[in-house]
């Protein structure tokens, strides 16, 4: 497929190529900031199409449905007729694949691509081309079929014949079949070349959130590895929800650091709560969230800042490495990471946040007040945060360049919930997004806060998607010698599932709450 492109030279001598009309005066500043392929497509009726790709993401892809309300934001579904890309990144990512017939469907694989697997940024920019629609987006049978089979395992396509239906069955399938062998899989090694971070500009101050409980020592030595900065916070900010009784004092003395050590005890239960006290005394121009049970390097804090600070964006998540046992420490991380070589060189757009090992700007955070602490005592409070931060327009980088090593000891940490979780009857102690409600004898699964930030950010009609998905990949994927067992508990595990959706539903009644 051969695409006719112009050609724009920016004020700093980098080529971009271009489609259609955009708006010439808007790409000097474009080029000069984050993305690396803008378009105007939610304008132009690209809004939401090809919705069939819930067939293989259900609902636990970020970018499943697009951000709207916002002048730029992240979005991957690129009008073939109407885009700007760096020549550098089309060159690198090989540009259209030229198995697709129709520049509908290969310009939205492009897009697809850039953003999930080879770690660029497409970015929807309002204004940047006119909002003259495609007279109707359509995307043929064969098309859908040809992207499944060169972008996701065989029974994701399969599954899609299936849940197409009895009328549309054998045309469906015919076209899977006819398709299957004939595919060659799209190159999903390539990974946009990242940036050289430039130093530090000025002197932004950092502010540490660490919440904590029955840790202090991990906590003690996460400090200690803040002392060897190369660039030092302004302040720690721990909120300890360890008992009384149970605290030693000869931890979180001020006289041992460099910066100012900020304790606040926790009477209040979570760590959603004990994070938004803490963002509350927090005076850094930027914030890092840390869980108290990783070890990082002498430039993890440098290196937050000057990735934010060349790719001009507001959040992101550092590189997580699990450790092999608690006992591991620097030279451990240090090993793991020259092992991980290709694999760890990639920024991108992130799909996921995590508060183990975070950076964000004050400013993002004040905006979006703090975690919502209806998911305390369970699970996907940092989902929600992540995706909110995307939805606000801002944008959520992954971080190669600030790992951590996690250490995850199995005592202490607010995670003692999960374990009463699984408890039934009156050994059970009561958790927050019980409500009125308290766990009697069947045990709501999946965790009740996961579905409810399910419900919180999709639609309904893909929350129906979701849990047929749910229960097909239940019944379907598992050991084929505990097929029957799986059978014969499906009626417990639809009485589970509706009661996880009942409690989610009691805490969408209720509305985000942050205190």
């Amino acid at each position: 497929m051969n695409i006719k492109f112009n050609s724009y030279t920016t004020a700093n001598n980098e080529e971009l190529l271009y489609t259609g009309s955009p708006a010439i005066s808007m790409l000097n500043e474009l080029a000069q900031g984050t993305g690396d392929l803008w378009h105007s497509s939610l304008d132009q009726g690209y809004k939401n199409c090809f919705p069939e790709l819930i067939y293989q993401t259900a609902v636990y892809w970020w970018f499943l449905n697009d951000i709207e309300g916002q002048d730029t934001s992240v979005n991957w579904r690129v009008n073939g007729n109407a885009f700007v890309v760096r020549k550098k990144a089309w060159e690198e990512t090989l540009g259209f694949d030229t198995q697709f017939e129709t520049l509908t469907m290969a310009a939205l694989d492009f897009g697809f691509n850039l953003l999930r697997n080879y770690k660029g940024i497409p970015l929807y920019v309002k204004g940047l081309y006119s909002n003259e629609a495609e007279k109707e987006i359509k995307i043929e049978r064969k098309e859908r079929y040809r992207f499944f089979l060169k972008n996701f395992k065989s029974h994701h396509a399969f599954y899609m014949v299936l849940r197409k239906g009895l009328l549309k069955f054998p045309a469906e399938f015919i076209t899977y079949k006819s398709l299957k062998k004939k595919i060659v899989k799209r190159e999903q090694s390539i990974n946009i070349s990242i940036k050289e971070l430039k130093p530090i500009s000025g002197n932004p101050t950092v502010s540490l959130v660490i919440p904590t409980m029955k840790r202090q020592k991990f906590t003690q030595i996460l400090l200690e590895d803040h002392e060897e900065q190369t660039y030092k916070i302004k302040e720690a900010i721990i909120v300890d929800a360890t008992p009384e009784e149970e605290r030693d004092d000869q931890y979180y003395k001020n006289e041992d650091f460099s910066f100012e050590v900020k304790v606040k005890w926790q009477i209040t239960k979570g760590s959603c709560r004990a994070r938004n006290e803490a963002v509350d005394l927090c005076s850094g121009d930027y914030i890092i969230f840390a869980d108290d049970d990783i070890r990082i390097q002498p430039t993890f804090v440098e290196n937050h800042i000057r990735l934010l600070q060349t790719y001009g964006a507001g959040a992101c998540n550092g590189l997580d490495v699990m450790a092999e046992n608690i006992h591991q420490d620097l030279d451990d991380l240090n090993n793991r990471l020259k092992s991980m070589d290709h694999e760890r060189w990639r920024v991108g757009i992130s799909a996921s946040f995590s508060n183990a090992n975070s950076c964000v700007k004050k400013e993002i955070a004040q905006e979006l007040i703090g975690n919502d602490i209806n998911f305390d005592g369970g699970y996907g409070e940092d989902s929600d945060y992540g995706l909110r931060i995307l939805k606000k327009g801002y944008l959520l980088l992954h971080n190669p360049f600030s790992p951590n090593l996690h250490l995850k000891p199995p005592q202490g940490g607010y995670r003692w919930w999960g374990k009463e979780s699984k408890k039934k009857g009156k050994q059970r102690k009561k958790q927050p997004w019980e409500l009125d409600r308290p766990v009697k004898y069947i045990r709501p699964i999946p965790s009740p806060t996961i579905s409810y930030g399910i419900l919180k950010h999709f639609p309904y009609s893909q929350l129906k998607e979701w849990r047929f998905k749910y229960f097909f990949t239940y019944v379907f994927k598992g050991d084929k010698k505990s097929f029957a067992k799986r059978i014969l508990t499906l009626p417990l595990r639809l009485l589970q599932f509706s009661k996880s959706l009942s409690y989610a539903k009691s805490l969408i009644k209720l509305g985000p709450r942050y205190k």
